[in-house]
């Protein structure tokens, strides 16, 4: 079959004449400038990592980190006067409910106490109380208005 070209089953396309397109055409050839640079082997010598950039990046990062650190000890701090004062008024109920009275489990001893040195400690103690907690709401007045400021 292959000795006879003219028995394929292409034998009839064989002696169809080719007409090229009027609408296609060959491009003009590419002419490369003589200065053209050609790519080297390897790329890596043009990956060169700027080091003027570094001080800028150490500097900002620095100051955001030691921002950080500042509002973490602000927060801390502000916690910790909480817990402070709801310790405080903890035991200024319960000692309320019975003076020298402490919630740490420990037995109460009896201790007697004059009624006249005792009305007097008291008022004093009470006018102490009211000025420890203004100071407080003071203290947590000033801390939240500097964690607004900063």
């Amino acid at each position: 079959m292959s000795d006879h070209p003219t028995q394929s089953q292409y034998a009839a396309a064989a002696h169809v004449p080719l007409i090229k397109s009027p609408a296609l055409r060959v491009p003009p050839p590419v002419h490369l400038p003589p200065d053209i640079h050609p790519l080297p082997d390897s790329v890596t010598p043009y990956f060169v990592y700027p080091f003027t950039l570094e001080p800028h990046v150490l500097t900002v990062e620095a100051s955001r980190r030691e921002t950080l650190s500042s509002y973490v000890a602000r927060r801390e701090a502000l916690f910790r006067s909480r817990e402070d004062e709801k310790e405080r008024r903890r035991r200024e109920a319960l000692k309320r409910v019975a003076p020298g009275f402490n919630g740490d489990g420990t037995m109460l001893t009896p201790m007697r106490a004059t009624s006249a040195g005792s009305s007097e400690t008291h008022g004093a103690g009470q006018d102490s109380d009211r000025r420890s907690s203004l100071d407080v709401m003071d203290d947590l007045v000033d801390q939240l208005a500097r964690i607004d400021y900063a």
